[in-house]
């Protein structure tokens, strides 16, 4: 078969000194809309105390030296955390809930076992580009590149925009509906941009209006359209999306569209682009096998065209795929067949978990293109709480930002998985109702 597009060789590593990147200028913001507020997690609060105390003179020092070298935003942030689930239905990350087959799990563990881990990443991640752009159907004219997760290929991104300001004039802005994924925020934050979040309405569309007058007054460097988006688990009007990213491309925005979710979704704005290239030079598209039944390998990729996926790419750290993920990743799409019907009982699911869910009082749920449901209760607290008394961990985003008001977020799980929730939904609601 021959394609219809051409990789540019990457991943070529020589002993060359590798270019400068632009260094993240310090700025005093706040915690950015929809970061994460939670505390650590206790697994991280037991590893900190199985240490030796420090002497009080010791950790004054230490304390002037965070003080002096550290920024003072980044100081003021919180890590982000993941909630401790052991023992519990883990409904809480968007996970595939599906591992392979015992004869697949066989075949990978000796295929990664003759891996040669004593050295670095060989130029066989070129062969893992090669089949993802054939597995996404990647246009003429295009490229892709890798990341460690969606979330490095986020902050390579905005390290690549990040263009000096002229003196008195303010940083870059990167722009995104709120509320949305935390990272687009948290990774402009990190790296001295402006972040610009623009509202979404009460039912999570976007809000034309809002966004091209936001485009117009910020001309963002970057803009970012989840598609599905996250936590809302809705894709948004075909015609507005096209009409607010052809207006960021006339103000010459990147946009980056983040199709995480893409293997339950029902459209793909990769089939917009490939209608007309040209129009949509400007977008990348962003997509990740953690969705696709890989969370545990993190594994992104972004296409977009050729010359900027190139410039895109001069940032990224040598090596920042390991063997391991670009070999689990490659048998993975020799098994496409495996992980796709697994997308399709797991949408199968969605459509039954939602239908059960509207037959509960006290709530609502809204639709979904994604393998979450985004629901609102009477009181999001007492029901999490509740669910986790049952032993199963959802999401609460409640206070990530005020549309999403007692708001839980709830993974769409195996049957067993999702019988157990609504059975533990039903006794909770009859007794707080």
């Amino acid at each position: 078969m021959r394609l219809a597009f051409e990789l540019n060789p990457m991943n070529t590593f020589t002993d060359a000194t590798p270019t400068a990147t632009p260094t993240a200028t310090p700025t005093a913001t706040s915690n950015p809309a929809g970061g994460p507020t939670t505390t650590p997690t206790a697994i991280q609060v037991s590893l900190s105390a199985t240490q030796n105390s420090t002497p009080a003179a010791d950790d004054a020092g230490l304390q002037t030296l965070i003080a002096r070298r550290i920024r003072q935003d980044v100081q003021s942030m919180h890590a982000y955390a993941i909630q401790d689930s052991a023992g519990m239905v883990k409904l809480d990350a968007m996970e595939n809930p599906y591992s392979l087959p015992a004869d697949l799990q066989a075949q990978l563990g000796q295929r990664l076992g003759a891996l040669a881990l004593n050295r670095y990443p060989t130029n066989r991640v070129n062969d893992l580009r090669h089949a993802l752009a054939v597995y996404a159907d990647m246009p003429q004219g295009f490229d892709i590149m890798l990341g460690n997760g969606s979330d490095e290929l986020i902050s390579l991104l905005a390290m690549a925009c990040d263009v000096p300001a002229p003196s008195g004039s303010a940083a870059p802005v990167v722009m995104a509906p709120v509320p949305g994924f935390v990272m687009y925020a948290m990774s402009a934050q990190l790296q001295g941009l402006r972040f610009v979040g623009v509202p979404l309405t009460a039912d999570f569309d976007l809000d034309e209006a809002a966004m091209l007058a936001a485009i117009a007054t910020h001309q963002p460097a970057i803009l970012y359209l989840a598609y599905p988006n996250n936590p809302t688990a809705n894709l948004w009007d075909p015609a507005v999306m096209d009409r607010v990213v052809q207006a960021a491309g006339q103000v010459g925005t990147i946009v980056a569209i983040d199709e995480a979710y893409q293997p339950f979704s029902s459209r793909s704005y990769l089939d917009v682009i490939r209608q007309n290239p040209a129009r949509n030079a400007h977008v990348l598209l962003m997509r990740t096998l953690s969705k696709f039944g890989l969370a545990g390998v993190r594994m992104g990729y972004m296409l977009g065209a050729q010359a900027l996926i190139a410039e895109v790419d001069k940032v990224r750290p040598p090596y920042n795929v390991s063997v391991l993920n670009y070999e689990c990743a490659l048998f993975a799409l020799e098994h496409q067949e495996v992980f796709a019907a697994q997308a399709r009982t797991i949408r199968a699911q969605r459509a039954m978990l939602l239908g059960a869910l509207r037959e509960l009082p006290g709530l609502h749920a809204w639709d979904s293109d994604a393998n979450m449901i985004l629901v609102r209760f009477e009181n999001a607290q007492k029901v999490f709480d509740g669910l986790k008394s049952h032993y199963i961990l959802v999401k609460n985003v409640s206070k990530m930002h005020p549309l999403l008001a007692n708001c839980l977020r709830l993974t769409v799980g195996t049957a067993e998985e999702n019988t157990r929730l609504l059975t533990a939904l039903q006794s909770i609601l009859q007794n707080t109702l």
